[in-house]
């Protein structure tokens, strides 16, 4: 167990923004990280679930959550969550202005997800870089020309703006927030805790390389790829495998999945 740094004057507040069809996960992600962080260091976090409106909010899983009506009190984070009901909520007038307040009265603010739809309809990314969902990349960055998008980021800071892309990068996000406030090594014990791999570096894919490499030619060769990651797979190895020869491989395989197989 790493060393505790000293408690915290008070605990930091983090608030999570939601809205009707938010993504559980989304909101429940973080708020574990910020959780668990609080057992290594007693009272380092504060979680509160806030929505334009007080009253239980429906979840796009069908369970709602109670939320409290959004305040004009001081927080250390806000997190707005995505989901399927984003479009919807970009029209909530009463929503956006509560976003578009945050950063007075926030040390920071951040987006999970399609949050960054809400975070640029506020107007917080105008001039920022942000990520979001992958899939939702090429949209946010059609519909405010202003933002700079990085489609292939897990999480990206800019000034006192966070953002992360989609479902389980939300952890992410928060193992980064939690390592800026408590330190690497606390930010690690979480991460094992939660039984995270590893506490994934902001600029690294969305997803992994070996996906995008699933061309249907060779998704069966992939797949026997990956069971023997730790061997030698050579080229002629690999074009035994699909029964081809070496030079016909290399070119076919670049064809199909973009990369070469060296």
């Amino acid at each position: 167990m790493s060393k505790k740094p000293p408690f915290p004057p008070k605990p930091r507040t983090v608030e999570i923004v939601l809205f009707p069809g938010f993504q559980i996960i989304d909101a429940a992600g973080p708020m574990g990280a910020f959780e668990i962080a609080s057992r290594f260091v007693r009272g380092a976090y504060r979680l509160k679930l806030v929505a334009a409106r007080a009253g239980m909010v429906a979840s796009s899983a069908g369970p709602p959550m109670p939320a409290a009506a959004i305040g004009r009190a001081k927080a250390d984070t806000i997190i707005v969550v995505g989901g399927n009901g984003t479009a919807l909520a970009m029209t909530d007038a009463s929503l956006l202005a509560a976003i578009k307040r945050a950063p007075n009265r926030g040390r920071r603010v951040a987006s999970v997800c399609s949050g960054a739809f809400l975070l640029a309809a506020a107007g917080l990314l105008d001039g920022k870089t942000c990520t979001t969902h992958w899939r939702r990349a090429a949209q946010l960055a059609r519909l405010f020309p202003n933002v700079r998008v990085e489609p292939d980021r897990i999480h990206v800071q800019d000034g006192d703006i966070w953002t992360s892309a989609g479902v389980t990068a939300g952890i992410d996000l928060a193992l980064a927030m939690i390592e800026a406030d408590l330190g690497a090594d606390i930010a690690a014990d979480v991460a094992r805790e939660m039984v995270v791999y590893a506490k994934r570096p902001g600029g690294q894919a969305q997803h992994s390389a070996l996906l995008d490499l699933d061309a249907p030619r060779f998704a069966a060769l992939n797949a026997w790829m990956r069971d023997r990651l730790g061997g030698a797979l050579s080229v002629e190895a690999l074009a035994a495998r699909a029964a081809m020869s070496p030079r016909n491989f290399a070119r076919a395989y670049a064809t199909e999945t973009g990369v070469t197989p060296a």
